[in-house]
């Protein structure tokens, strides 16, 4: 039995300057071109102008999440990735993967106690330090990301 597709990108409509639809595979090495893309855009619309490193590093901490939990490594398995962009409310990136999800309060800090010698877990914790918004919704299998533009930030 065929997995159902993934739910097409929800945002408002209007007023958006740019609206990506992005799919790729359960692979590590498909991470590369998809932030390539939407990067693409951010330069190109300027709606996240002066974020472009946090958004990039954001990006790839919530893809490679979506690889390795959401989708185990199985390139036979879809991950998307939603971006919408404009001057008044910044851009959002949602990341949406076909994984259990997980509870994000259950995830340890990296950078207390013995987590600190930990080898891995830091990808939360740095998506929300570089985004101005970050939840989860779906039982943690989407993560909505939204970096405020330029104007609206202190």
């Amino acid at each position: 039995m065929n997995a159902p597709a993934p739910a097409r990108c929800e945002f408002d409509r209007e007023d958006l300057l740019v609206q990506a639809d992005l799919k790729l595979p359960g692979d590590v090495n498909a991470i590369s071109p998809v932030v390539e893309r939407v990067m693409h855009i951010v330069t190109e619309m300027g709606c996240a102008a002066g974020r472009e490193f946090e958004i990039e590093l954001a990006l790839r901490e919530a893809l490679a999440n979506a690889v390795e939990h959401g989708s185990g490594h199985d390139p036979s398995k879809e991950i998307q990735c939603c971006v919408a962009c404009d001057h008044a409310r910044g851009m959002l990136i949602v990341v949406r993967d076909p994984g259990p999800g997980f509870d994000p309060a259950s995830i340890p800090s990296p950078i207390l106690g013995q987590q600190l010698f930990s080898t891995g877990g830091r990808g939360i914790y740095l998506i929300n330090q570089l985004m101005d918004e970050v939840r989860y919704e779906k039982g943690g299998t989407e993560i909505h990301m939204r970096t405020l533009p330029p104007a609206a930030r202190p």
